[in-house]
C-alpha cells in the first residue's frame, strides 16, 4: 500500500489526511500545532517530530501550507523534504501559492530526482471533511496517473489543468471569480434589505434566475436560505476572509505580471484586504456583507 507523508494538518490538511487513512493509506504527518497534531492522531495519522521524518519512507509527499515561502523552505536544505524523501517520490503541493512559486517548487522537485504536481483545492473545510474537494492539478500526464489513487479519497473531482503550475493558475482564476461574486451577492442582499425584500424572497428569485452562482446557493451571506452556509453559525469559516484576501492578492499579482486588466478584481482584493485586516480576521469571507451594511447610507 502506498505510504503518504503529509505536511500541514490544519483546517484543510487534517481532514484530507483523515480521508486518506479511511481509504487505507498509511499516512505519516507533521504539523507544528499541538491542536492539529492531536486531531490528526485521533484520525489515525502517525505523527512525527520533523517534516523529514514524515517523508522518509513516503511514496507520495503532500504539502498543505500557508504560502509559497513555506513550501519552498520546507522543500530545501539538508533536512528538507527533497533530501529526505525516497528517490522518485511524487510531490503533491495542495497549498494555494503564486504560480511563479509553484513553478519554482516543481523545478526544485525535478532537479532533486522526484516528480512534481501542484494540486490546489476548492471546496473549503466542508469539502475537505466530506472528501468532495475539486483538485486543480498541474502535472505531466504520467505523474497524475501514478498518484490518482491517492488523490481520489480527498476529491469529488480531479481536473487536469496542464503541466506543473497550471493548477495554481486555475485556482487563482477561480477565486478571482469567487471573491468578486461574493461582493456582488452581498451588495444585492443589502440593497434588497433597504428595498424591503426578505432574504428568502430575494434568494428564491436569484437562485433560479440569471444571478445564480456558488456564492449565493452554497455560501449564501445571509442566514436562512441556505442552512449550511457560514452565515447560520455567526460566519465561522468556512473559507476565512484572510485566505480570500491572500488568494485575490495572488490573482492581482498574476494580472499585473501578465498585463491583464482586472479592475473588479483589484477592487475586490482591496476590499478583502481591508476586511481581513480588521473585523473579518477570524470570519468566513461571506461576512464581508457586514462591511457593506456598515458602509451603506441609512
Amino acid at each position: 500500500m502506498t505510504a503518504v507523508g503529509f505536511i500541514g494538518l490544519g483546517n484543510m490538511g487534517g481532514p484530507m489526511a483523515a480521508n486518506l487513512v479511511k481509504a487505507g493509506f498509511t499516512v505519516t504527518g507533521f504539523d507544528p500545532s499541538d491542536v492539529a497534531r492531536s486531531a490528526a492522531v485521533e484520525a489515525g495519522v502517525a505523527m512525527v517530530a520533523t517534516p523529514a521524518e514524515a517523508v522518509a519512507g513516503a511514496d507520495v509527499v503532500i504539502t498543505m501550507l500557508p504560502s509559497g515561502r513555506h513550501v519552498l523552505e520546507v522543500y530545501q536544505g539538508e533536512d528538507g523534504l527533497l533530501a529526505s524523501a525516497p528517490a522518485g517520490a511524487l510531490f503533491v503541493d495542495c497549498s494555494t501559492i503564486a504560480v511563479s512559486d509553484a513553478r519554482e517548487a516543481a523545478a526544485l522537485v525535478v532537479s532533486a530526482g522526484h516528480r512534481a504536481l501542484d494540486a490546489p483545492v476548492s471546496g473549503g473545510v466542508v469539502g475537505a471533511t466530506a472528501g468532495t474537494l475539486t483538485l486543480m492539478v498541474g502535472a505531466l500526464d504520467e505523474d497524475l496517473a501514478a498518484v490518482r489513487e491517492v488523490l481520489e479519497p480527498m476529491a469529488g473531482r480531479i481536473v487536469h489543468c496542464g503541466e506543473p503550475g497550471a493548477g495554481q493558475a486555475a485556482k487563482i482564476c477561480n477565486n478571482l471569480i469567487l471573491g468578486i461574486s461574493m461582493i456582488g451577492v452581498s451588495e444585492a442582499f443589502v440593497l434588497g434589505e433597504k428595498l424591503g425584500l426578505s432574504h428568502q424572497a430575494l434568494y428564491d428569485v436569484t437562485s433560479t434566475a440569471s444571478g445564480q452562482c456558488w456564492s449565493l446557493t452554497t455560501n449564501c451571506p445571509v442566514p436562512g436560505p441556505v442552512p449550511t452556509s457560514p452565515a447560520n453559525r455567526d460566519y465561522q469559516p468556512g473559507f476565512a476572509a484572510p485566505l480570500m484576501a491572500k488568494d485575490l492578492g495572488l490573482a492581482i499579482q498574476a494580472a499585473e505580471t501578465t498585463g491583464t486588466t482586472a479592475n473588479l478584481g483589484t477592487l475586490a482584493a482591496a476590499l478583502y484586504r481591508e476586511f481581513a485586516d480588521g473585523n473579518g480576521s477570524g470570519l468566513d469571507f461571506s461576512a464581508i456583507i457586514n462591511s457593506i451594511r456598515e458602509g451603506s447610507q441609512a
